[in-house]
């Protein structure tokens, strides 16, 4: 049977008009002779989008109760029993309800597809599981309705539906997309400009990636190894040096030019150390890779043009910008062809650029032909005693006079120094011989003879010697220490790159695992903390060679791809040490979360003593009037005013029982044998045991509660008597038929219940004196309360670390409300 195609509109944000393009593609479709049906749509009260249905054949719901609430769900066995040739399927996030077939709309599509039938459906870029934690950051509202990357990644088609952010803030206003009573919220929190348009940016990106990765993948199916430019992605070879800026700003000028091109800088260093003279520069540099909106990449390569060449290929770069070498024609003479000439050759289909700037050609110093004593290092020395050698006998023979012999060995002895400070020990030795045994032929009697007549001749050269040995110690010490210096600069270099990781907002572990494989040219690296996996990057194979570094006594480090030097475990080791201790401060911050709910448990009974420690006065006076009246020989009462006593001493003890019973809840706390849990609380489980509290029916109150709606920290028992309070409240001050509106929305890590009434509303000046004890704006009846319910309330919700606050209703009345902190998405 053919599979049926799955074709997703995407969103930035709820409201663009997703449901609106499927109708309306669907009502295209049947215009064509397409069997079509309405699988699931929801309108959420929009008369354009419920106008758009008309004409359609749908599929009628399926109802499922849930907490004594009737929710309508997609019948997946009547679409599948009709077996349309296209159906439209909103929301393919959605969670169903309990009881139904799969948990998730998206698992009812995928049986559909399975049925070959054809599936529109409708997703928002907060929904993609990958991009969870980015639009967390961006709205700071959790979302708990994911689907699967993967999913929507196999889908067949995915466009973007878009939305101008303030076209979509006008729609908003205009009330097209939420009622009235929740424009004003969604304006100032979810909806704001800069919110909608990094959602905007996202989608865009999200789809721009999933063409790439198409393309790859059939570049990759058909064998095509060459670069395609449909997108530049310009790397920017740095070295530390000044003229840095000047090719990060050319590179991003080359970017620009094509729409959607990257920026890569990518920095080499090597085991033997940090190439850059000046750290500070390339600090500076990396900022301004990050201004420019690209990356910055450190790789450790011993050989710099086949490092570049490699991480460019490795990045499918179409560009890479390298600047002219600063190397002096002198250094270039002795050294060969720079790292410009080397990248250009290996570079092949990859655009090389050579940047001049104003350092170019400006060293004067002696060549630096690579690591300490280096194998290149000594072919030079070699070849400059060959080459130069012969060359100056030359000159010399062609000069010589009866009194030119001291000019004669002062000349050779310059070279046999200069030998030694290029190559060392060995060429200095060669050079230092081959110099004495010269001089002695061309040069002292008897000429063209090796024999040593005198005792000075010998002594002579073994001065060249002596000579030689010095000056390559010296040579030797210094390129040490040089090498030691470069090293202790790469590791420092390397730190400061994963601390300048963390301080951009990046997990600690992350960053060093990351920039662990980024350095080491490594295939794959996990840390495994107590012996489970904690953080991870890469995709090894089976082919790469697995090695182990234990980090501290809680973790080891897996590295998977070439065996690495002692030199590189060194630096290695470094980073270790730095994973061991941010390992250690990820368990102290653990305890501390332990340390702080012991504290928040105590700012309850604090708050909750604070609150009624003022309340016990008035019934315990009321209660003693009563009975001193019933008792009272001298006054004579009638039935009724017997009864009236006796009710009021019955409702003034009660409330007195009700505080003690605080009292003493809260003396039980502070002696450690009542604890108060603070936990995730569903909003449903807290609101409904309310409303059944209060007695309270549908022509009093409107709930909106979403039921993807994130968890919040409470506890259930106080957040029950605080909403019992606000909405006692909101009913008595309500206009006759007018009813209670009860929503909660998410919002940067918090979760905010709002009780909406529209009443005559609190005066600005007084909405401080709502939450004063014994304050209940002019009510002095006993019937409606001691006055204490507000603070109460607010003490209640501050004692578990929330907020209580009075605003203005849109058109009148007050809205009372609630903000508490959301469970984490990973708790």
């Amino acid at each position: 049977m053919r599979r049926g195609r799955l074709r997703v509109l995407l969103g930035a944000a709820p409201g663009v008009g997703k449901t609106y393009t499927m109708l309306e593609e669907g009502r295209r479709l049947r215009d064509e002779g397409r069997d079509v049906v309405v699988g699931f749509v929801e309108p959420h009260g929009r008369a354009a989008t419920a106008a758009m249905v008309d004409g359609l054949e749908v599929v009628p719901r399926r109802t499922e109760t849930h907490r004594g609430l009737r929710l309508e769900e997609m019948d997946l066995d009547a679409v599948l029993a009709r077996k349309p040739e296209i159906a439209l399927v909103d929301e393919l996030a959605h969670t169903n309800a309990p009881g139904s077939r799969h948990p998730k709309r998206w698992q009812d599509v995928e049986d559909l597809l399975a049925a070959g039938i054809d599936v529109i459906s409708t997703v928002n870029t907060q929904h993609i599981e990958s991009l969870g934690d980015v639009v967390y950051e961006i709205t700071g509202a959790q979302q708990r309705e994911t689907i699967p990357d993967a999913v929507l990644r196999g889908a067949d088609q995915v466009e973007v539906v878009d939305l101008a952010p303030q076209a979509l803030r006008d729609r908003l206003a205009t009330g097209l997309v939420y009622p009235a009573e929740r424009i004003d919220a969604a304006l100032s929190n979810y909806f704001r400009l800069g919110n909608l348009t990094a959602l905007r940016e996202l989608a865009l990106l999200w789809l721009a990636d999933e063409v790439d990765q198409a393309l790859k993948a059939y570049r990759a199916e058909h064998g095509i190894t060459g670069k395609w430019e449909a997108r530049e992605r310009v790397v920017v070879a740095l070295t530390g040096g000044p003229e840095g800026e000047t090719l990060l700003r050319r590179g991003a000028r080359i970017a620009a030019r094509s729409s959607g091109g990257e920026l890569l800088a990518v920095h080499v260093t090597s085991p033997d150390g940090l190439r850059a003279r000046h750290p500070e520069a390339l600090d500076r540099q990396r900022t301004l890779v990050e201004r420019l909106g690209g990356t910055y990449h450190e790789v450790v390569g011993e050989d710099i043009p086949k490092a570049l060449v490699d991480f460019a290929r490795a990045s499918d770069a179409t560009q890479l910008v390298i600047g002219v070498s600063r190397r002096s024609r002198l250094t270039a003479a002795f050294t060969g062809p720079g790292i410009g000439a080397t990248v250009i050759r290996e570079s092949g289909d990859i655009d090389v650029h050579i940047v001049t700037h104003a350092a170019a050609g400006s060293a004067i110093s002696l060549p630096r032909l690579g690591g300490a004593l280096s194998r290149q290092r000594l072919i030079a020395g070699f070849a400059v005693a060959l080459v130069a050698g012969p060359l100056l006998s030359w000159l010399l023979w062609t000069l010589q006079t009866d009194a030119s012999i001291t000019s004669d060995v002062l000349a050779y002895q310059l070279l046999v120094i200069i030998v030694a400070l290029i190559g060392g020990l060995w060429p200095g030795l060669f050079a230092a011989v081959l110099s004495g045994i010269t001089l002695n032929f061309l040069f002292i009697e008897p000429r063209y003879t090796l024999s040593i007549g005198q005792p000075r001749q010998l002594l002579a050269l073994g001065f060249y010697v002596v000579n030689a040995l010095l000056v390559s110690y010296v040579v030797d010490q210094a390129a040490r220490r040089s090498r030691e210096a470069r090293r202790s600069e790469a590791e420092s270099q390397l730190l400061v790159t994963i601390a300048g990781s963390v301080l951009r907002g990046e997990d600690a572990l992350q960053a060093m695992v990351t920039r662990t494989r980024e350095a080491f040219g490594l295939a794959g690296v996990r840390l495994l903390v107590d012996g489970e996996v904690r953080v991870a990057d890469g995709e090894p194979t089976s082919d790469d060679r697995h090695s182990v570094v234990p980090i501290g006594t809680r973790g080891v480090l897996e590295l998977h791809g070439h065996e690495l030097e002692a030199s590189e475990r060194r630096l290695l080791a470094v980073i270790a040490t730095q994973m061991d201790a941010a390992i250690e401060q990820g368990a102290l911050a653990t305890a501390a979360s332990a340390a702080d709910s012991l504290a928040e448990t105590d700012r309850v009974r604090s708050a909750l003593l604070a609150a009624v420690g003022h309340d016990l006065r008035r019934p315990l006076t009321a209660a003693s009037a009563a009975v001193s009246a019933l008792r009272a020989d001298d006054v004579k009462l009638g039935r009724g005013e017997r009864r009236e006593l006796l009710a009021t001493a019955a409702e003034s003890l009660d409330s007195l029982a009700g505080l003690v019973t605080n009292l003493l809840d809260v003396s039980r706390v502070q002696a450690g044998a009542l604890a108060v849990t603070i936990a995730p609380t569903e909003i449903a489980d807290v609101v409904f045991p309310a409303l059944e509290e209060l007695h309270a029916g549908p022509g009093e109150l409107e709930l909106e509660l979403p039921d993807d709606g994130p968890r919040v920290l409470a506890d259930a028992v106080l957040l029950q008597r605080v909403v019992v309070n606000l909405l006692a409240n909101a009913m008595r001050f309500s206009p006759p038929g007018e009813r209670v509106l009860v929503t909660a929305s998410a919002f940067r890590g918090s979760v905010q219940l709002r009780i909406v009434d529209r009443g005559p509303g609190i005066p600005p000046e007084r909405r401080d004196q709502v939450f004063t004890p014994f304050q209940r704006l002019g009510d002095t009846d006993n019937d409606t309360g001691l006055g204490l319910g507000l603070a109460l309330s607010k003490g209640f919700v501050e004692g578990m670390d929330g907020t209580l606050d009075v605003e203005d209703t849109p058109g009148g009345g007050v809205t009372m409300v609630v903000t508490l902190p959301a469970e984490e998405a990973d708790a």
